[in-house]
């Protein structure tokens, strides 16, 4: 077992490059208690079935095949191996799952005439229930540019939140998009750091908080659509907002990818990039393989066939109800 062994006391060659990859994994790498319990995962084992494959390998664009299907042994779509080979990427996170997601079902409820801001669509649909999509968190949206969004839709019962497919971005964007949504400091979830190379040395949860913004704050009913495409800020997104007592998920789970990025570099130079710190829910969960949703719901395919999508469908009929609730 070479767990022991220093990053820098491996050789460049097919043999050392293997060790020195599965060392950086089994030392800083978060989630083997997970993947363990979930799906059975023994990170020595696939050191003995993989060292003879790298043994074998006749050149370096064979290593890094064997290297990269080592990494998909962890199932965890932020694990990832680069080189000049290009990029090794675990998809089955999202790709095993129904899609639940439709450009063309969506723009039968979006229509022509929506309106854009820092990237998010949004438009009134239905009997006064408002429609924003957000495909992704790769830039910041800006407070006052959110807050004009939210006055526009100030008369609306409540608001869907379409975040399916988003891949993530930055966490900054996620934050500062959840802020809107809440009236006081929030205790949003915790984060923990590795204090050492054990599998399990932890530090203890930190709490994360998530303050106001100091523009428009939303409190009327939300419903968030998901799907396995969620992930990484995306999902952390969720993590903030599931739970608001105004806030309902629904759809599929999402895709996971909670933890702070590590980079680390081989002999050879090819770099390794995965999660370094656990992301937990407001209950100690968690979130790095996904936040299941408040309602699961997929898109039917009698809807399909029909242009209706049965999330959306589905979210209008729980803002009425939310909305009478709190009438009341």
């Amino acid at each position: 077992m070479s767990g022991c062994i220093e990053e820098d006391e491996f050789s460049n060659s097919p043999v050392g490059n293997f060790e020195a990859l599965w060392d950086i994994v089994d030392r800083k790498y978060c989630f083997f208690e997970q993947a363990e319990q979930n799906f059975g995962l023994d990170w020595q084992q696939i050191y003995n079935e993989y060292r003879p494959r790298a043994l074998a390998c006749e050149n370096n664009s064979q290593l890094f095949d064997v290297l990269g299907d080592m990494l998909d042994e962890l199932r965890d779509g932020h694990v990832n191996l680069s080189s000049i080979y290009g990029t090794s990427y675990y998809w089955d996170w999202k790709s095993n799952y129904p899609a639940n997601f439709s450009d063309s079902l969506q723009r039968n409820y979006l229509g022509s005439n929506f309106k854009l801001t820092n990237g998010i669509k949004y438009n009134i649909i239905k009997d006064s229930i408002a429609y924003s999509y957000i495909g992704s968190f790769e830039s910041g949206f800006g407070s006052d540019n959110l807050s004009v969004m939210l006055m526009n839709l100030a008369h609306c019962k409540g608001l869907i939140l379409d975040i399916r497919n988003n891949g993530g971005g930055m966490v900054t964007a996620a934050e500062g998009l959840a802020s809107h949504f809440i009236a006081e400091t929030t205790t949003a979830g915790y984060i923990q750091h590795k204090t050492g190379s054990g599998h399990n040395a932890f530090s203890s949860p930190k709490e994360l908080l998530l303050e106001p913004a100091k523009g428009a704050i939303w409190l009327k009913p939300v419903v968030i659509l998901t799907n396995r495409g969620v992930y990484s800020a995306a999902n952390y997104f969720i993590m903030l907002m599931k739970g608001l007592p105004h806030v309902l998920v629904i759809g599929d789970t999402t895709g996971g990818g909670s933890g702070l990025p590590l980079n680390s570099t081989l002999p050879n130079g090819w770099t390794v990039r995965f999660s370094a710190c656990p992301m937990l829910d407001k209950k100690g969960n968690h979130t790095e393989f996904g936040i299941a949703p408040d309602l699961k719901i997929d898109i039917t395919s009698n809807d399909w066939n029909s242009g209706r999508d049965t999330m959306i469908e589905a979210a209008c009929t729980l803002i009425y109800s939310l909305y009478d609730k709190k009438s009341l």
